[in-house]
Protein backbone atom coordinates (compact mmCIF):
# COMPACT_ATOMS: atom_id res chain seq x y z
CA UNK A 1 0.00 0.00 0.00
CA UNK A 2 3.06 2.24 -0.25
CA UNK A 3 1.12 3.95 -3.34
CA UNK A 4 -1.50 5.05 -0.87
CA UNK A 5 0.74 5.69 2.14
CA UNK A 6 3.03 8.69 -0.29
CA UNK A 7 -0.06 10.96 -0.95
CA UNK A 8 -0.74 10.73 3.20
CA UNK A 9 -3.67 10.53 5.28
CA UNK A 10 -6.67 9.24 3.37
CA UNK A 11 -9.63 11.53 4.50
CA UNK A 12 -11.95 9.10 6.93
CA UNK A 13 -15.57 10.32 7.77
CA UNK A 14 -15.84 7.23 10.68
CA UNK A 15 -19.94 7.39 9.73
CA UNK A 16 -21.98 5.10 8.42
CA UNK A 17 -24.50 8.06 7.20
CA UNK A 18 -23.32 8.41 2.75
CA UNK A 19 -22.47 12.39 2.56
CA UNK A 20 -24.48 14.86 1.79
CA UNK A 21 -24.21 15.88 -2.23
CA UNK A 22 -22.39 19.18 -1.00
CA UNK A 23 -20.02 17.29 1.31
CA UNK A 24 -19.36 14.64 -1.37
CA UNK A 25 -18.47 17.42 -3.75
CA UNK A 26 -16.06 19.40 -1.06
CA UNK A 27 -14.51 15.91 -0.26
CA UNK A 28 -14.08 15.01 -3.76
CA UNK A 29 -11.69 18.33 -4.50
CA UNK A 30 -8.27 17.57 -5.21
CA UNK A 31 -8.61 13.72 -4.82
CA UNK A 32 -6.48 11.32 -6.34
CA UNK A 33 -8.70 8.24 -5.92
CA UNK A 34 -12.34 8.47 -4.87
CA UNK A 35 -13.57 5.04 -3.08
CA UNK A 36 -17.34 5.28 -3.54
CA UNK A 37 -19.85 3.07 -2.70
CA UNK A 38 -23.72 2.73 -4.64
CA UNK A 39 -25.57 5.49 -2.16
CA UNK A 40 -22.37 8.31 -3.59
CA UNK A 41 -23.74 9.52 -6.83
CA UNK A 42 -20.43 10.20 -8.97
CA UNK A 43 -21.17 12.52 -11.73
CA UNK A 44 -19.57 14.81 -14.16
CA UNK A 45 -19.69 17.45 -11.17
CA UNK A 46 -17.90 15.13 -8.59
CA UNK A 47 -15.77 14.51 -11.28
CA UNK A 48 -14.91 18.33 -11.88
CA UNK A 49 -14.83 19.40 -8.46
CA UNK A 50 -11.82 16.38 -8.48
CA UNK A 51 -9.99 17.89 -10.75
CA UNK A 52 -6.88 16.53 -12.72
CA UNK A 53 -5.58 15.08 -9.62
CA UNK A 54 -8.19 12.14 -10.15
CA UNK A 55 -7.47 9.05 -11.29
CA UNK A 56 -9.55 6.09 -10.09
CA UNK A 57 -13.16 5.81 -8.86
CA UNK A 58 -13.25 2.62 -6.97
CA UNK A 59 -16.70 1.75 -6.23
CA UNK A 60 -17.50 -0.84 -3.17
CA UNK A 61 -20.17 -2.86 -5.13
CA UNK A 62 -20.26 -5.23 -8.35
CA UNK A 63 -22.97 -2.87 -9.71
CA UNK A 64 -21.80 0.37 -10.96
CA UNK A 65 -24.89 2.66 -12.13
CA UNK A 66 -23.99 4.97 -9.59
CA UNK A 67 -21.03 6.32 -11.31
CA UNK A 68 -20.76 7.82 -15.16
CA UNK A 69 -18.61 5.78 -16.15
CA UNK A 70 -18.43 7.50 -19.64
CA UNK A 71 -17.76 11.03 -18.00
CA UNK A 72 -15.03 9.57 -16.00
CA UNK A 73 -14.20 7.78 -19.39
CA UNK A 74 -13.39 11.14 -21.18
CA UNK A 75 -11.52 12.57 -18.26
CA UNK A 76 -9.23 9.47 -18.15
CA UNK A 77 -10.32 8.59 -14.60
CA UNK A 78 -10.18 4.60 -14.41
CA UNK A 79 -13.55 3.14 -12.35
CA UNK A 80 -13.25 -0.28 -10.77
CA UNK A 81 -15.87 -2.55 -8.79
CA UNK A 82 -15.29 -5.56 -6.74
CA UNK A 83 -17.15 -8.88 -8.57
CA UNK A 84 -16.49 -12.09 -6.97
CA UNK A 85 -15.91 -11.59 -3.30
CA UNK A 86 -19.65 -11.17 -2.89
CA UNK A 87 -21.36 -14.03 -5.08
CA UNK A 88 -21.66 -16.35 -1.95
CA UNK A 89 -23.16 -13.79 0.06
CA UNK A 90 -25.50 -12.31 -2.14
CA UNK A 91 -26.51 -15.64 -3.20
CA UNK A 92 -27.04 -17.10 0.51
CA UNK A 93 -29.23 -13.55 0.92
CA UNK A 94 -30.92 -14.58 -2.25
CA UNK A 95 -31.83 -18.36 -1.66
CA UNK A 96 -33.30 -16.97 2.12
CA UNK A 97 -35.79 -14.49 0.50
CA UNK A 98 -36.94 -17.29 -1.76
CA UNK A 99 -37.42 -19.39 1.08
CA UNK A 100 -39.09 -16.64 2.77
CA UNK A 101 -41.04 -16.10 0.35
CA UNK A 102 -42.00 -19.57 -0.80
CA UNK A 103 -42.89 -20.73 2.66
CA UNK A 104 -44.16 -17.44 3.59
CA UNK A 105 -41.56 -17.51 6.81
CA UNK A 106 -42.17 -13.64 7.55
CA UNK A 107 -45.75 -13.59 7.20
CA UNK A 108 -45.89 -16.55 9.79
CA UNK A 109 -43.60 -14.34 11.91
CA UNK A 110 -45.70 -11.21 11.21
CA UNK A 111 -48.84 -13.24 12.03
CA UNK A 112 -47.60 -14.45 15.66
CA UNK A 113 -45.70 -11.41 16.73
CA UNK A 114 -49.60 -9.97 16.94
CA UNK A 115 -50.37 -12.00 19.38
CA UNK A 116 -53.59 -13.38 17.35
CA UNK A 117 -54.78 -16.95 18.62
CA UNK A 118 -54.64 -19.70 16.27
CA UNK A 119 -54.87 -23.41 16.16
CA UNK A 120 -52.84 -25.74 13.86
CA UNK A 121 -54.47 -26.81 10.81
CA UNK A 122 -53.49 -28.97 7.72
CA UNK A 123 -53.98 -25.64 4.72
CA UNK A 124 -52.64 -23.24 7.34
CA UNK A 125 -49.98 -21.30 5.33
CA UNK A 126 -49.27 -23.69 2.74
CA UNK A 127 -46.60 -22.79 0.29
CA UNK A 128 -44.64 -23.65 -2.61
CA UNK A 129 -42.50 -26.43 -2.15
CA UNK A 130 -39.15 -26.13 -4.09
CA UNK A 131 -37.74 -29.71 -3.03
CA UNK A 132 -40.85 -31.35 -5.29
CA UNK A 133 -39.33 -29.52 -8.73
CA UNK A 134 -40.05 -25.87 -8.26
CA UNK A 135 -38.71 -24.46 -11.52
CA UNK A 136 -36.36 -21.02 -10.84
CA UNK A 137 -35.61 -18.74 -13.40
CA UNK A 138 -32.13 -16.68 -13.12
CA UNK A 139 -32.40 -13.86 -15.26
CA UNK A 140 -28.85 -12.57 -15.41
CA UNK A 141 -26.44 -16.19 -15.02
CA UNK A 142 -23.56 -14.49 -13.90
CA UNK A 143 -21.38 -15.16 -11.11
CA UNK A 144 -23.99 -14.51 -8.86
CA UNK A 145 -26.96 -16.14 -10.62
CA UNK A 146 -24.62 -19.35 -11.23
CA UNK A 147 -24.06 -19.15 -7.06
CA UNK A 148 -27.80 -19.22 -6.54
CA UNK A 149 -28.30 -22.17 -9.18
CA UNK A 150 -26.09 -24.15 -7.22
CA UNK A 151 -27.70 -23.53 -3.81
CA UNK A 152 -31.33 -23.69 -5.81
CA UNK A 153 -30.53 -27.15 -6.88
CA UNK A 154 -29.13 -28.28 -3.76
CA UNK A 155 -33.00 -27.81 -2.39
CA UNK A 156 -34.37 -29.89 -5.56
CA UNK A 157 -34.76 -27.29 -8.08
CA UNK A 158 -34.78 -27.33 -11.84
CA UNK A 159 -33.05 -24.62 -13.12
CA UNK A 160 -33.72 -22.37 -16.08
CA UNK A 161 -31.60 -19.24 -17.08
CA UNK A 162 -31.50 -16.49 -19.70
CA UNK A 163 -28.85 -16.73 -22.30
CA UNK A 164 -25.13 -16.00 -21.32
CA UNK A 165 -22.21 -15.26 -23.21
CA UNK A 166 -19.94 -16.29 -20.20
CA UNK A 167 -18.55 -20.25 -20.77
CA UNK A 168 -20.33 -22.75 -18.47
CA UNK A 169 -17.53 -24.43 -15.77
CA UNK A 170 -17.76 -27.71 -15.17
CA UNK A 171 -19.09 -26.98 -11.39
CA UNK A 172 -22.22 -24.93 -12.74
CA UNK A 173 -24.62 -27.64 -13.01
CA UNK A 174 -27.55 -28.23 -15.35
CA UNK A 175 -29.35 -25.40 -16.56
CA UNK A 176 -31.40 -25.30 -19.42
CA UNK A 177 -31.56 -21.63 -21.36
CA UNK A 178 -35.15 -20.03 -22.18
CA UNK A 179 -35.33 -16.36 -23.47
CA UNK A 180 -36.81 -13.87 -21.06
CA UNK A 181 -40.27 -14.29 -22.31
CA UNK A 182 -40.73 -17.98 -21.99
CA UNK A 183 -38.47 -18.18 -18.86
CA UNK A 184 -41.07 -15.94 -17.25
CA UNK A 185 -43.85 -18.32 -17.96
CA UNK A 186 -42.06 -21.65 -17.25
CA UNK A 187 -41.05 -20.42 -13.88
CA UNK A 188 -42.18 -21.09 -9.73
CA UNK A 189 -39.46 -18.29 -9.04
CA UNK A 190 -37.53 -15.71 -11.21
CA UNK A 191 -34.96 -14.37 -9.70
CA UNK A 192 -33.35 -10.83 -11.22
CA UNK A 193 -29.35 -11.06 -11.04
CA UNK A 194 -28.55 -8.77 -14.28
CA UNK A 195 -27.18 -5.47 -13.86
CA UNK A 196 -28.80 -1.76 -14.29
CA UNK A 197 -28.46 -0.56 -17.68
CA UNK A 198 -30.83 1.84 -20.04
CA UNK A 199 -31.54 -1.84 -21.78
CA UNK A 200 -32.70 -3.43 -18.37
CA UNK A 201 -34.78 -0.82 -16.18
CA UNK A 202 -38.09 -1.86 -15.71
CA UNK A 203 -37.16 -4.57 -17.81
CA UNK A 204 -39.54 -6.33 -15.15
CA UNK A 205 -42.52 -4.21 -16.57
CA UNK A 206 -46.36 -4.97 -17.08
CA UNK A 207 -45.86 -6.74 -20.19
CA UNK A 208 -43.46 -9.28 -18.13
CA UNK A 209 -45.38 -9.64 -14.95
CA UNK A 210 -48.35 -10.79 -17.39
CA UNK A 211 -46.02 -13.83 -18.70
CA UNK A 212 -45.41 -14.87 -14.97
CA UNK A 213 -48.09 -17.55 -13.22
CA UNK A 214 -50.24 -16.27 -10.96
CA UNK A 215 -48.64 -18.78 -8.38
CA UNK A 216 -45.30 -17.32 -9.36
CA UNK A 217 -42.95 -15.00 -6.88
CA UNK A 218 -40.23 -12.69 -7.87
CA UNK A 219 -37.01 -12.30 -6.10
CA UNK A 220 -35.25 -8.91 -6.66
CA UNK A 221 -31.27 -8.98 -5.29
CA UNK A 222 -30.29 -6.83 -8.00
CA UNK A 223 -30.91 -3.17 -8.59
CA UNK A 224 -34.37 -1.87 -7.67
CA UNK A 225 -34.96 -0.39 -10.81
CA UNK A 226 -34.66 -3.15 -12.85
CA UNK A 227 -38.54 -3.49 -11.94
CA UNK A 228 -41.17 -1.20 -12.57
CA UNK A 229 -42.70 -0.94 -8.67
CA UNK A 230 -46.14 0.35 -10.30
CA UNK A 231 -46.38 -2.43 -12.65
CA UNK A 232 -45.47 -4.92 -9.35
CA UNK A 233 -47.88 -3.31 -7.15
CA UNK A 234 -50.50 -3.57 -9.43
CA UNK A 235 -49.66 -7.47 -10.63
CA UNK A 236 -49.80 -8.65 -6.72
CA UNK A 237 -52.64 -6.13 -5.32
CA UNK A 238 -54.56 -7.86 -8.76
CA UNK A 239 -53.60 -11.34 -7.00
CA UNK A 240 -51.55 -11.72 -10.84
CA UNK A 241 -48.85 -12.47 -8.89
CA UNK A 242 -48.50 -14.49 -5.68
CA UNK A 243 -45.52 -12.89 -3.78
CA UNK A 244 -42.40 -11.26 -4.13
CA UNK A 245 -38.95 -10.89 -1.91
CA UNK A 246 -37.25 -7.57 -2.54
CA UNK A 247 -33.42 -6.78 -1.25
CA UNK A 248 -33.51 -3.68 -3.58
CA UNK A 249 -35.71 -0.58 -4.45
CA UNK A 250 -36.50 1.77 -7.25
CA UNK A 251 -36.01 4.51 -5.16
CA UNK A 252 -33.76 3.61 -2.30
CA UNK A 253 -33.57 4.13 0.43
CA UNK A 254 -37.34 4.86 0.18
CA UNK A 255 -39.46 1.92 0.35
CA UNK A 256 -42.95 1.85 -1.77
CA UNK A 257 -45.56 1.93 1.06
CA UNK A 258 -47.96 0.17 -1.28
CA UNK A 259 -45.38 -2.48 -1.07
CA UNK A 260 -44.65 -2.32 2.87
CA UNK A 261 -49.02 -2.47 2.86
CA UNK A 262 -48.60 -6.38 1.55
CA UNK A 263 -48.27 -9.57 3.40
CA UNK A 264 -47.25 -11.40 0.17
CA UNK A 265 -44.13 -9.39 0.08
CA UNK A 266 -40.78 -9.58 1.96
CA UNK A 267 -38.39 -6.68 2.20
CA UNK A 268 -35.27 -6.55 2.98
CA UNK A 269 -33.29 -3.16 3.42
CA UNK A 270 -29.96 -4.22 0.76
CA UNK A 271 -28.45 -6.69 2.74
CA UNK A 272 -27.55 -8.54 -0.39
CA UNK A 273 -23.43 -8.27 0.52
CA UNK A 274 -24.00 -7.51 4.38
CA UNK A 275 -21.87 -10.47 5.42
CA UNK A 276 -18.70 -9.21 7.79
CA UNK A 277 -16.10 -10.75 5.82
CA UNK A 278 -17.57 -10.34 2.85
CA UNK A 279 -17.61 -6.19 2.93
CA UNK A 280 -14.13 -6.22 4.37
CA UNK A 281 -13.26 -8.64 1.49
CA UNK A 282 -15.30 -5.62 -0.76
CA UNK A 283 -13.39 -2.93 0.66
CA UNK A 284 -10.10 -4.41 0.61
CA UNK A 285 -10.80 -5.27 -3.55
CA UNK A 286 -11.47 -1.18 -3.81
CA UNK A 287 -8.23 -0.07 -2.40
CA UNK A 288 -6.03 -2.39 -3.77
CA UNK A 289 -7.29 -1.38 -7.02
CA UNK A 290 -6.69 2.08 -5.50
CA UNK A 291 -3.19 1.01 -4.77
CA UNK A 292 -2.35 -0.70 -8.43
CA UNK A 293 -3.49 2.33 -10.09
CA UNK A 294 -1.60 4.83 -8.27
CA UNK A 295 1.01 2.59 -8.80
CA UNK A 296 0.44 3.10 -12.19
CA UNK A 297 -0.33 -0.26 -12.67
CA UNK A 298 -3.27 -1.60 -14.56
CA UNK A 299 -6.17 -2.07 -12.33
CA UNK A 300 -7.27 -5.70 -10.82
CA UNK A 301 -11.22 -5.39 -11.81
CA UNK A 302 -11.65 -2.54 -14.29
CA UNK A 303 -14.89 -1.42 -15.46
CA UNK A 304 -15.41 -1.84 -18.96
CA UNK A 305 -18.64 -0.36 -20.16
CA UNK A 306 -21.15 2.07 -18.87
Amino acid sequence: MAALAALGPPLVTGREEPPSRAELLRDAAGAAALVSTLTDRVDAAVLDAAGPALRIVANVAVGYDNVDVAAAAERGVVVTNTPGVLDGATADLTMGLVLAAARRIAEGDRFLRTGTPWVWGPRMMTGLDLSAGAVLGVVGYGRIGRAVARRARAFGMTVLATPTRTPLEPDDGPVTFRELPDLLAESDVVTLHCPLTPRTRHLVDDAALARMRPTALLVNTARGAVVDTDALVRALQEGRLAGAALDVFEDEPHVDPRLRALGSVVLTPHLGSAGDRTRSAMCGLAVRNVAEVLAGRPPLTPVTGG
